[in-house]
């Protein structure tokens, strides 16, 4: 019997490691589902909007290498393009299928037609629009291989009928190629960057994601040089640690004073692995090293005195021969004086615990640090939910914490959580959502339950755009159009027989945690917290703080209601302490 397209693509996808396929399935996709089912080898997860498909992919890419979603006609593939657009920034290895009308069909405006190629081009490494038998399956095997490689996306747009023709004969070997290969820079090149490292005294390491796999490497170059060691929030669950004793926080929107001044203060300052996005928090009078294995970052946030080509671990195992040892400890003890200070100040925060209704959410967060396992995985929302994780999630034996770092995207924790919970069901999966982020995808809380994934659901719900209306009173504009008008988000998961339950009081934080962590299914915890909480960034712009505390100020003094006046006095404690 031959083979259908179809089939050779179900065989290729599992030859490349694929295990499962997020997918709403329809018309022109029904060949491949109807394939999938046929052969047995890939699990096919029905979720309840595309969107979810493609962020669970990318969180299945993250945690193993490959991912795949798929998308049928028009709105469907449509639907993928935001989870798409976050794992394509992200790095994250997604095989996308975008199944669309028949191929004489192409070109007329026809129900539900897209221009596939142009749709997708600016989410993926590689997109291709298949029109006959042949070029599917080579586009399939340069798109795997393109993602694999270039770590990204990688769409390959299919009509039905090509979908459910024969396949015919191509010379693929059908083999994918993972390439693992050394990469530092030259000889040369390091001995210029240890004589830079050697002849300044106060060196500030400064770690992304691209450091995750050289932690030992870059914690021996910290002791060696005794230097402060900051991080990007991507960057933070590997080396936020308390046994860390070079640790100073992050810097950036999320960061702490210490992070940020640790690299203001320093006369060197190695950035490795890390694509920083916020130039306005970088310095510009000391000297800036770049080290990344993708050339073409370095240099395009800001000023950069010195950059180098090269995967962290290879490089720092390749510099530290070449290294003075440095005894004078003074600059690292000052930046770790002042992280731990601001440890402190956060410290506080959860002491306070808050009131009925009004749970500080700092609370919530250092107790879910407390609680979930030294393994588990964090997927956090875009907005309030982060900078909670930021200040209180730390690395503990084999932590991983991720979100929509680069993408920013809303609605991305729960999504994420179920690729999380499928690639890596001996682990905790917990989704920290925010109450604005649930809200956008709440029926995809039943491809939880129908799976019966263990994924823990925190909501913070402070029953706001916490960080749009922060982002709107630091402009000096009133927040309008940010309250939520929330349902009962417990019922709502009961309803889809998930264990949930509402806690408003302090009192019944932790109790109601244990029993979500210990519990052996999918939980959800709606937790009713301080819509005033507070986060800045460690330094502001003089002008944005002056209009800030003016408004606020006014506010105050204007006869406002008193939860308005508990918001400003809060918010001018908070500003006397960051600044």
């Amino acid at each position: 019997m031959s083979k259908t397209v179809s089939d050779k693509i179900v065989e290729m996808l599992v030859n490349a490691g694929v295990k499962r396929i997020y997918a709403i399935t329809g018309d022109s996709l029904n060949p491949i589902n109807d394939a999938v089912r046929r052969d047995g080898r890939l699990q096919w997860v029905h979720v309840r909007h595309e969107e979810v498909a493609a962020y669970a992919a990318s969180m299945e890419a993250e945690l193993t290498g490959i991912g795949c979603c798929m998308g049928s006609s028009g709105p469907g593939h449509v639907h993928l393009i935001n989870g798409l657009y976050d794992a394509n920034r992200s790095g994250n290895p997604v095989i996308a299928i975008a199944s669309t009308v028949a191929s004489t069909q192409l070109g007329t405006d026809y129900f539900q037609e897209t221009n596939v190629t142009k749709l997708f081009d600016d989410c993926s490494k590689y997109c291709f629009m298949a029109n006959t038998p042949t070029q599917a399956l080579r586009a399939l095997q340069t798109g795997i291989q393109t993602a694999i490689v270039q770590k990204g996306v990688a769409v390959i747009g299919l009509p039905g009928d090509v979908a459910d023709a024969d396949a015919e004969d191509f010379f693929s070997s059908e083999m994918n190629y993972k390439t693992d290969f050394v990469l530092k820079p030259t000889s040369g090149q390091l001995e210029q960057l240890a004589s830079l490292i050697n002849g300044h005294k106060k060196i500030m390491l400064f770690c992304g994601y691209g450091s995750k796999d050289a932690v030992d490497e870059v914690m021996a170059l910290a002791q060696k040089i005794q230097a402060p060691v900051g991080y990007s929030f991507r960057g933070k669950i590997f080396f936020d640690k308390t046994e860390n004793e070079y640790a100073v926080g992050l810097n950036g929107l999320l960061g702490t004073k210490a992070g940020f001044q640790s690299m203001h203060d320093a006369d060197v300052v190695i950035m490795l692995g890390s694509d920083f996005p916020y130039s306005n928090f970088l310095p510009e009078k000391n000297v800036l090293i770049q080290i990344d294995h993708q050339p073409e970052r370095i240099g395009r946030r800001g000023k950069i005195d010195y950059g180098y080509c090269g995967k962290i671990k290879d490089t720092v195992q390749a510099l530290l021969p070449l290294l003075e040892a440095k005894s004078d400890d003074a600059f690292l003890k000052e930046m770790r004086a002042l992280h731990e200070k601001q440890e402190e100040v956060y410290e506080s925060y959860v002491e306070a615990k808050g009131s009925e209704d009004k749970i500080h959410p700092e609370y919530v967060a250092s107790l879910i640090n407390d609680l979930a396992s030294d393994d588990a995985i964090f997927t956090v929302d875009t907005g309030m939910s982060a900078v909670w994780a930021a200040k209180y999630i730390k690395g503990k034996r084999n932590r991983y914490l991720t979100g929509s770092f680069n993408h920013g995207s809303m609605a991305n924790a729960m999504p994420m959580a179920i690729g999380s919970a499928f690639a890596a069901p001996e682990r905790q999966s917990i989704a920290l959502c925010g109450d604005g982020g649930i809200s956008m995808l709440l029926g995809d809380l039943m491809t939880i339950s129908q799976y019966k994934l263990p994924v823990k659901v925190i909501v913070f719900n402070n029953r706001t755009l916490g960080m749009v209306k922060l982002e709107m009173e630091v402009a000096g504009m009133p927040a309008w159009q940010t309250d939520m008008d929330n349902p009962d988000f417990a019922k709502i998961a009961e309803a889809m027989r998930i264990k949930a339950w509402t806690v408003e009081s302090p009192h019944e934080v932790e109790s109601a945690l244990k029993q979500a962590f210990e519990y052996n299914g999918p939980v959800l915890v709606n937790i009713m917290t301080d819509p005033n909480a507070l986060a800045m960034p460690p330094k502001m712009e003089f002008a944005q703080v002056k209009g800030y505390a003016t408004t606020l100020g006014k506010l105050m003094i204007n006869g406002q209601t008193a939860e308005v006046v508990d918001m400003a006095k809060s918010s001018m404690k908070y500003l006397k302490e960051i600044m």
